[in-house]
């Protein structure tokens, strides 16, 4: 090969690389680029999600909200917030006070052993019965099935206070009545379900409509805040007069027929 030919390829092979090292100078531009913009887009992303984490946190939950909204009455209520739920007959000469929490167990075997006995004895106009919702197992075992199921015990209210009785009654059936721990009443399909069982509900698109939207949830707020306010300690208790009605121990309330029904007549002496 001559010297000429030589110094031509080597002319060559230095612009092949020149030109190689160039395009690999621009490949490792973009791949640069590529990366400072995945990472802006990655720090946006981590910063965008962070913001609105922090507005979630901050907005109030379903019940502090329900807190603030437009108070809704349920037919067949008095008082000022429609928390005074009285049934029986205007000329019943007494009135029975019954506190109860929807999630309380004792409730529940309270309402199977001497339920039928109250509503007999509400029906013959012996007295009228007073009823205080309550939904402090709420705050003490966390959920909301207390203040859900009060909620939809409204909604039965405003279909009637036969309706009302009934459902109340299911509720707390052994067959619906879950666990207090199992906050099963949170679930409105589960608290529609309960109601089917009742005829004046059964299908009742007005009712369930009612449950499903929270019509008085704040209703059910306010009538929690009454227990709260009320000299009642604990459910059940049962009231007249003023007077507290008690079993045979002198402390808890009456848990037999027979044990509620010696206390209810000595109250309607007194």
């Amino acid at each position: 090969m001559s010297k000429r030919n030589s110094q031509t390829a080597k002319s060559a092979a230095r612009e092949r690389l020149r030109a190689e090292r160039e395009r690999q100078a621009r490949r490792d531009k973009v791949k640069r680029q590529l990366i400072v913009a995945g990472s802006l887009v990655g720090v946006l992303a981590i910063a965008g999600g962070i913001g609105y984490a922090v507005v979630q946190g901050n907005k109030p939950d379903h019940w502090e909200a329900a807190a603030d909204a437009k108070l809704v009455k349920p037919a067949n209520t008095s008082g000022e917030n429609g928390t005074t739920v009285v049934i029986g007959k205007p000329d019943a000469k007494k009135t029975l006070e019954l506190y109860e929490d929807p999630r309380c167990p004792v409730c529940a075997s309270f309402e199977q052993t001497v339920g039928k006995t109250i509503e007999k004895d509400v029906e013959d106009g012996k007295y009228k019965v007073r009823f205080v919702g309550a939904s402090f197992l709420d705050r003490n075992l966390t959920g909301e099935g207390s203040k859900n199921a009060l909620s939809a015990l409204g909604a039965a209210l405003n279909v009637s206070p036969e309706a009302f009785v009934a459902y109340k009654s299911a509720l707390y059936s052994a067959e619906y009545h879950p666990e207090e721990t199992d906050d099963k009443f949170k679930d409105d399909s589960y608290l529609i379900e309960v109601a089917n069982t009742v005829d004046a509900l059964k299908g009742n698109k007005r009712f369930q409509t009612d449950v499903k939207d929270g019509t008085y949830d704040r209703w059910a707020l306010e009538m929690s805040e009454t227990f709260d306010k009320s000299e009642a300690q604990g459910t059940p208790t049962l009231m007249m007069d003023g007077q507290k009605l008690t079993g045979s121990d002198g402390k808890n309330a009456p848990m037999t027929v027979a044990e509620f029904s010696t206390a209810v007549d000595k109250a309607l002496k007194a």
